[in-house]
């Protein structure tokens, strides 16, 4: 008897374990590529890995939590690093011949751009962090530390540091190993075709005069193996769209007395850095103002203003000469002047020593920036800095109004762009804390989603559907007599198979535009005569068409009608109800503060307006389901 007890506890407690296992095993709370099929969106979670803040680290961890949810990034990292390893690495190693005497230091630096190694790490750091672990996981950031102290030989101190000045020298480093890798392989592939035509030119008469072979067909075979090696790396290089995080803006200046534009120079960019003005609240769309507007600008030396100051002061000089030599010379001058301010007012004529620039006319342009490459990854710095000369700085704490979708640029080269990513500082200009605010977005498992074909499952638009019932080219009010003759006026409207909406076949298109008493609708029980006036209004109906005499332009259309009791069913039905619908983007986030992470919405994100201080936008593909 005293054993029962015990017996009893011990099968509860086994019970209880093995329910503890069944729920635990075959309805878990999280998964690792889905959502619970059992948890509602409230109690739904989703783990992502944290990152450790050993010593004043949140500036490292919250630019690496927002790189972490740029997909076209970690698609562009996954691309270098891969492509190193299959490529030969003597390809990274060798140094262009202008190297030869440059110090050892520029040397080692060109080896360590070619290698990429931020890229790696950066690729490494990436790949640990877009996991979805089931329970808490927490890494620490030392390892790309460690790679960025070896890549740039100096140590990153753990004070407080700027989270914009670390992403702007990774960004900037990046680039940089892009362009090195580039131009190694251009190298290569030059030097390659150098082997070749070398070996096609030593090839002597005999071995190329061989059985059926001629000398021409060396050279031909040559040609056809160098030339797609040289085009390869040019339409790869296209087709990639480069670094996603580098763009490009031109400053043009613009002459406000003769209208002169000299040829701007572009400018490379990572990242846009955008003053915040100084008043209680601004939004994103000010800040751009403020940035891309036309500046006036004084005192400024015109180059074809400076030389049509030279031919006034060679024309007036002729006037004042004596000798006949020295109005020869003086001509000489005045025609090389006036040639150069025809062609090129930029460039000096050639053996005619311009007036003193000091008495050159001094004129106002107008200064305009604009973006000519977009990137695919923008990056915005809002500066909340405020500098004044009597005091110390101060952060400017003005709220800031930014939306989730962003169009940039004019009408003819618009792009648009997503918010993905954001950074807030919560403290004073000395000192405070960095948070990342991620949007919870899932790519495509494509490797090269930049190709697109224009037929074939996988085209980026559906296939069209070829209609049974032919559609009528011609609709109007030509009609003919009963003799066969043509009468009346052609309206001019083409009835086009493009013209129909997407969601609507053609022949769902067509039965809309029969006449009711074919197919009658749901509102007319005996045929449809309330609604015919309407039609007849505006115009022929199909069937009408159809009953008339045959037109030379228009031939007649035999239409089938149902009379099932299907028929009439599916007549009456609302198709628009079928039409496929968009693809919401996700409105759920996570608000990481080094190894703490919370679910938040767009809501909450978008409310942040007082402490963002970083933006990531992507740029929009051209997806018909994108909203």
């Amino acid at each position: 008897m005293p054993d029962k007890p015990l017996k009893v506890l011990t099968y509860a407690a086994s019970a209880s374990l093995a329910a503890v296992a069944l729920v635990y095993f075959f309805n878990p709370n999280q998964f690792i590529d889905g959502d619970s099929s059992t948890s509602s969106a409230s109690t739904r979670k989703k783990g992502i890995v944290g990152l450790t803040n050993p010593a004043n680290d949140c500036f490292i961890n919250s630019v690496l939590q927002a790189l972490a949810g740029l997909g076209d990034l970690r698609l562009y990292l996954i691309r270098e690093v891969h492509r190193r390893e299959l490529d030969d690495a003597s390809i990274y190693t060798s140094l262009p011949e202008e190297y030869n005497q440059r110090k050892d230091s520029d040397l080692a630096k060109l080896v360590t751009l070619q290698r990429a190694q931020v890229t790696q790490g950066l690729k490494s750091i990436l790949d640990q962090l877009n996991e979805r672990p089931i329970y808490k996981k927490t890494i620490s950031a030392q390892s790309f530390v460690a790679v960025l102290e070896h890549a740039f030989g100096t140590r990153i101190s753990r004070a407080q540091q700027d989270a914009q000045e670390l992403l702007q020298i990774v960004a900037e480093r990046l680039s940089e190993e892009y362009h090195a890798g580039k131009q190694a392989r251009r190298r290569y592939k030059e030097g390659l075709r150098k082997i070749l035509r070398r070996a096609s030119e030593s090839l002597s008469p005999e071995d190329a005069q061989g059985p059926g072979r001629d000398s021409s067909d060396v050279s031909t075979v040559v040609s056809e193996l160098i030339e797609p090696i040289c085009a390869a790396d040019e339409s790869t290089t296209e087709d990639e769209g480069g670094f996603p995080l580098e763009g490009q803006t031109e400053a043009r200046v613009e002459c406000q007395h003769c209208h002169f534009i000299p040829k701007s120079t572009p400018t490379s960019f990572v990242m846009l850095n955008l003053m915040v003005p100084q008043k209680g609240s601004t939004t994103l769309n000010e800040c751009f103002d403020a940035h891309f507007k036309t500046e006036y600008i004084d005192d400024y030396i015109c180059d074809r203003c400076r030389l049509q100051h030279a031919v006034e002061t060679l024309e007036e000089e002729v006037t004042y000469a004596k000798s006949k030599e020295q109005k020869d010379r003086i001509h000489f001058k005045l025609d090389r002047v006036r040639k150069a301010l025809e062609a090129d007012p930029e460039k000096a004529p050639e053996r005619v020593q311009l007036p003193d620039i000091k008495h050159a006319p001094k004129r106002k342009v107008a200064r305009h920036v604009q973006i000519t490459e977009f990137p695919k990854i923008l990056v915005i710095h809002l500066s909340r800095s405020m500098f004044d000369p009597g005091s110390y700085s101060q952060k400017n704490s003005a709220k800031l109004t930014f939306p989730e979708r962003l169009p940039i640029g004019g009408i003819l080269n618009r792009r648009k762009y997503k918010l993905l990513g954001l950074i807030t500082h919560n403290g004073t200009h000395d000192s405070g804390h960095y948070e990342t605010f991620r949007r919870q977005h899932l790519y495509p498992p494509t490797s090269r989603p930049h190709v697109k074909k224009s037929v074939g499952p996988y085209s980026a638009s559906a296939t069209p559907v070829v209609s049974n019932v032919p559609s009528p080219q011609l609709s109007g009010n030509l009609t003919t007599t009963p003799d066969g003759k043509a009468n009346g006026q052609l309206s001019g409207h083409l009835l086009e198979r493009s013209a129909l909406p997407d969601n609507q076949s053609p022949a769902a298109s067509s039965d809309s535009l029969s006449s009711t008493s074919t197919r009658p609708t749901s509102g007319s029980a005996a045929g449809g005569e309330e609604s015919r006036p309407s039609q007849e209004a505006k115009g022929p109906s199909v069937a009408h068409q159809a009953e008339e005499p045959t037109s030379v332009l228009s031939p007649p259309l035999e239409p089938k009608p149902d009379t099932s009791a299907f028929g009439r069913y599916s007549a009456s039905l609302d198709l628009t109800r079928f039409k496929r619908k968009k693809r919401k983007s996700s409105d759920r986030w996570w608000r990481i503060s080094d190894d703490k992470i919370r679910e938040c919405n767009t809501v909450d994100v978008l409310a942040m307006q007082r402490d963002v201080y970083m933006l990531f936008y992507e740029m929009v593909k051209d997806d018909p389901t994108e909203p």
